[in-house]
């Protein structure tokens, strides 16, 4: 008879002092928040509390070094450390990536469009970071005349870019300097830059144009109301600046010539709740995106010089049951982005003859996306495709002969054979009725009969869809004979506008509704058991599987909560925090009752209540600018006072990231190593 697993002991946990508890009363109920003191990030105590709680979380899981080791020379052996991206023309130039074994960041370079040219480095990235533990470059702009590049730095994970400008044929760094800055894109002049910059709040609320060498940069939006925020592009055919403020439902779009960067914007359409549109441009057509006749969108075209709705000619018709994701313009040809029974597809027109193909894919399960496409006159459209088991692939579409052209896929090392793997959708019953879809990918074991550990993961929200991506770090869970599985609950974008309206605001308990029922068909279905069953998600994922561990506690034997927003109700209050403002539509503002009352009932801080829950990983960025650190904080703090088991509650919280954790790709698999070894001993498979 096998004997029982000894548990281990755990250390006792960090205290987590009630310091001057916070009392509020609103709409006529009264709240205490006894950790309200852990906002205080400056506060040298706070500091300490969280590096405790780190060490607290390394002691406990100190048996699972060894684990994390193995883990992490596993996923490191499978990746192809010094690789190149495809490059992609634009101007006189090929652009691609380099990566170098042994380096944490890219190398961004670029040769001359002619036989024998010479690499140049636009950008080590490497370089920028040297001396610093976090760096996030997400802004790269070459200007059309390739002479300029624009980049931006964050150096803590804040997402505070600071924009530095390189001559590109000098190589010097020119003295211009443009701070928080959150996008860019160039005037065709090669010396007019416009950018959007943050407000306090971190919401991107103005537009200037800024002359190189200027001293002063000149406003041209300001965005008053605060649920919008804005961004700038320019067009593919370099015509047009294309400025855009945005809410969760509504956007309002002004165009400025390319090559008259001082012109007054001019307006697109009049701002309508309810009502959005995104502009392309082609000829002496503007070509938009619409939900002004139904949710799921058309395609119409409108004369620059009369680009108002009056004017609009329908292209393409609003289609019940295919959802227009999005629209790119290209001289000769037109590519859609349409999503059909929750599965993204691509559609190409010819617009001189009007045919139009859909591009064929390999598997009816996958991920599409837009590669780099940076010419207006292509004859071929750069595609990017995955599945749980095809890795990251790049193919060319011929326009005119239909042809696909795989030009890449992402080396997966150490003998990767996808037949190994298999992948599946199932279909779980919601409360209401509502079929929500889930899919699974596991590893063919012959013979293999019966539950087996499984970790389900979830999100729901904004509309974001959680479609079919590869993952090399997974392969470790697969094969030790995990089952991965994702619940596409409400809130999400898999089934269209609708699907996501029937997740938000009033709607929110759906989501919460839709993962349970999705966790109780696979234990129905025998893919697993409670005792077996680890549930992950961040940020809103990170929300929506606290609340379902409120609710169902018995039905996990684990939760991984990253950057999880899970102090909603007192975030949603203050209206100060960083894109507090930009939420109301997604979540409800809780300074009117309805929105009050609402959010009060599944926040899952506010609900947290005495009960057995389920053993806990909630990780943490000390730098985080959407889901501040205290956050994860305050929530381990009262779910530690409240909870009946002994179950290990750990927070881990990394001291020099954001949001998006850390920005090295050596330490990014460290992060990933300890959170999968923890998965793995909660589901029985610490191996």
């Amino acid at each position: 008879m096998a004997q029982a697993k000894k548990a281990r002991p755990i250390p006792p946990a960090p205290p987590a002092a009630r310091r001057r508890p916070v009392a509020t009363t609103l709409f006529g109920d009264t709240r205490v928040d006894d950790y309200a003191w852990l906002r205080r990030k400056g506060d040298p105590a706070v500091r300490a509390h969280l590096e405790a709680e780190n060490a607290y979380a390394e002691a406990c899981t100190r048996p699972l070094a060894g684990l994390r080791g193995r883990l992490y020379r596993e996923m490191l052996a499978r990746i192809q450390e010094t690789d190149e991206s495809v490059p992609f023309r634009h101007g006189g130039w090929w652009y691609y990536t380099r990566e170098v074994k042994g380096l944490q960041y890219p190398i961004h370079c670029r040769r001359a469009a002619e036989p024998g040219a010479a690499e140049q480095v636009i950008l080590d990235v490497n370089e920028i970071a040297r001396g610093h533990a976090y760096a996030g470059v997400d802004i790269l702009a070459v200007s059309p005349d390739g002479r300029y590049l624009a980049w931006g730095v964050d150096y803590t994970g804040y997402r505070e870019y600071v924009v530095r400008v390189k001559d590109l044929a000098t190589g010097r760094q020119l003295r211009d300097r443009l701070e928080r800055v959150d996008d860019v894109a160039w005037a065709a002049d090669g010396q007019t830059l416009f950018y959007v910059r943050q407000d306090a709040a971190k919401r991107p609320d103005r537009l200037y144009r800024h002359r190189l060498g200027a001293r002063r940069d000149v406003l041209v939006w300001r965005e008053a109301d605060e649920r919008f925020d804005l961004s700038v592009e320019l067009t593919l055919s370099e015509r047009w600046i294309v400025a855009t403020a945005a809410s969760k439902d509504t956007t309002e779009v002004r165009v400025i010539p390319a090559d008259r960067p001082q012109a007054v914007p001019r307006r697109i359409a009049p701002r309508r709740r309810g009502h959005e549109h995104y502009v392309d441009h082609r000829g002496e057509e503007f070509w938009i995106r619409t939900n002004d006749r139904h949710a799921n969108f058309r395609l119409v075209r409108a004369p620059v010089g009369r680009p108002s709705p009056r004017h609009w000619v329908e292209a393409l018709a609003p289609r019940a049951g295919v959802v227009l994701e999005d629209a790119e313009v290209f001289r000769d040809f037109l590519v859609l982005h349409e999503r059909k029974d929750g599965m993204p597809r691509l559609r190409v027109r010819e617009l001189r003859t009007g045919r139009t193909r859909e591009v064929a894919m390999p598997e009816p399960v996958r991920w599409l996306g837009a590669g780099v496409n940076a010419r207006f006159d292509a004859n071929a459209y750069r595609f990017e495709y995955e599945s749980y088991v095809t890795p990251a692939t790049v193919y060319d579409y011929d326009v005119a002969t239909g042809r696909r052209t795989l030009l890449k896929r992402r080396p997966v090392r150490g003998g990767y054979d996808s037949s190994r793997y298999a992948s599946a959708l199932a279909m779980a019953r919601a409360p209401d009725g509502t079929a929500v879809p889930v899919s699974l990918v596991w590893r063919r074991q012959a013979g293999r009969r019966g539950p087996r550990p499984l970790l389900l993961y979830g999100y729901g929200a904004y509309g974001h869809p959680l479609d079919a991506g590869f993952s090399i770090a997974r392969l470790s869970l697969l094969d030790r004979g995990m089952v991965y599985a994702v619940a596409h609950v409400r809130g999400g974008g898999e089934r269209g506008r609708a699907w996501y309206d029937a997740g938000r605001l009033a709607n929110k308990e759906n989501s919460f509704t839709d993962f349970i029922a999705a966790a109780e068909h696979l234990v129905a279905a025998g893919w697993t058991t409670p005792d077996r069953l680890v549930i992950e998600g961040g940020s809103a994922g990170g929300l929506l599987v606290a609340a379902a561990a409120n609710r169902r506690p018995d039905l996990f034997r684990a939760v991984v909560a990253e950057v999880p927003f899970v102090d909603v109700l007192n975030t949603m209050l203050d209206p100060s925090l960083p894109l507090t403002t930009l939420e109301y539509l997604e979540w409800g503002d809780p300074r009117r009752a309805r929105g009050y009352r609402s959010i009060r009932a599944w926040s899952p801080y506010e609900n947290l209540a005495p009960r057995a829950y389920p053993a806990m990983l909630v990780e943490a960025s000390l730098h985080d600018s959407q889901v501040p650190y205290w956050e994860a904080a305050k929530y381990v703090a009262r779910l530690r006072a409240v909870k009946t088991d002994a179950n290990p509650v750990l927070l881990r919280t990394q001291m020099a990231a954001g949001h998006g954790g850390a920005s090295g790709r050596y330490d990014a698999l460290r992060e990933a190593a300890f959170t999968y070894a923890f998965v793995l001993d909660q589901a029985g498979l610490a191996r």
